[in-house]
C-alpha cells in the first residue's frame, strides 16, 4: 500500500512501510525510486527486524516535483516522513542518498543513529573531479529536453563503460532512467561541491554526533575508500567498514546484516 503526506512546500511524496519494530528510513540515491533501484529489495531484508519506510524523493516516481531544487527542500521531505515514522527513526542512505541522509542529520531532523553505504565523495586525484561547468550543461540538458544525453553524461562520470551505456540504450530501462533524468538536478545541488577532488570540511558536520557508519565495497575502486574513509574521520562518531565482495552495486542480502548489527547496537 502507498501512502502519502505533503512536505513543507506543498510537494506530495509517497512512501511504503513494512515490517515490524524500530523505525528505519531507506534514502536512495540519484535516479533510484521505489520502484527502480535497491531500495525495496534492502526493505524486504530488514523488515523483520524493523519498520521499513521507504520514499520517492521528489521529482521522482509517484513523488511530486518542485519549481526550487535546493537541498533544504529534500531534508524537509525527510524531516516530514520522521515525523510519520514517529520520530527518532533510524536512517539509512546510499549513494547521493547517504549524503543526504547526512546533511538532514546535520540539519537537526531527529535521529537515532545515521548508516551510509558508499556516499560519492571524491576527495583526491584518484578519481577525475565534476567538471565546473557540469550543473549548468545538465541545467540546459533538462531544459531542452535532451534527457537521453543527461543520462549518457551522469552515467559516464559515474565510470559506466560506453559499451554499457550503448547496451542500455536498448534496454526497456533506458525510458524510466530519462523519465527520472531531471531529478538528477536534486542531487547535484548537494553533491556537486563534494566531488570537486578537494579534502573534506573538518567541521562541516560536527554536529552529526549520532552514532554513524560509512561502509563501503570491498570491490569498489579507491577513489570510493578514499572518500568514506575520509567521511569516517570528520564525523565525531562513526565507524568505517568495508563490506566484503561487494561494489557500489551492493547487493542488500550482503548488506542487511551489516545494518542489522549497526542499528540493534
Amino acid at each position: 500500500m502507498t501512502y502519502t503526506f505533503t512536505s513543507a512546500d506543498g510537494t506530495r511524496i509517497a512512501y511504503d512501510r513494512t515490517g515490524d519494530g524500530p523505525p528505519l528510513i531507506i534514502v536512495d540515491g540519484a535516479m533510484c525510486y521505489r520502484g527502480q533501484g535497491p531500495s525495496g529489495p534492502l526493505a524486504a531484508e530488514l523488515a523483520g527486524e524493523f519498520t521499513v519506510f521507504t520514499y520517492d524523493r521528489r521529482g521522482r516516481g509517484e513523488s511530486g516535483e518542485s519549481r526550487e531544487v535546493a537541498l533544504e527542500r529534500e531534508v524537509e521531505d525527510i524531516e516530514a516522513l520522521a515525523k510519520e515514522a514517529g520520530g527518532a527513526p533510524h536512517l539509512f542512505g546510499a549513494s547521493s542518498g547517504a549524503v543526504l541522509a547526512l546533511e538532514a542529520a546535520n540539519h537537526g531532523v531527529g535521529v537515532s543513529r545515521l548508516g551510509m553505504y558508499e556516499p560519492p565523495l571524491i576527495v583526491d586525484d584518484t578519481h577525475r573531479p565534476l567538471p565546473d561547468d557540469w550543473e549548468t550543461r545538465l541545467d540546459a540538458m533538462i531544459a531542452e529536453g535532451r534527457t537521453g544525453d543527461a543520462v549518457k553524461a551522469f552515467m559516464r562520470f559515474v565510470d559506466v563503460p560506453g559499451f554499457g551505456v550503448a547496451i542500455m540504450r536498448l534496454l526497456p530501462v533506458w525510458s524510466k532512467l530519462k523519465g527520472v533524468a531531471p531529478s538528477l538536478r536534486h542531487d547535484f545541488a548537494f553533491m556537486a561541491e563534494l566531488q570537486r577532488g578537494r579534502p573534506l570540511p573538518e567541521t562541516r558536520w560536527s554536529t552529526v554526533t549520532q552514532p554513524a557508519l560509512v561502509a563501503d565495497g570491498g570491490k569498489s575502486p579507491d577513489w570510493m575508500h578514499h572518500g568514506c574513509r575520509a567521511l569516517s574521520e570528520v564525523l565525531p562518531n562513526a565507524t568505517y567498514r568495508t563490506v566484503p565482495g561487494q561494489t557500489h552495486i551492493v547487493k542488500a542480502k550482503a548488506l542487511a546484516p551489516v545494518l542489522r548489527e549497526f542499528f540493534a547496537a
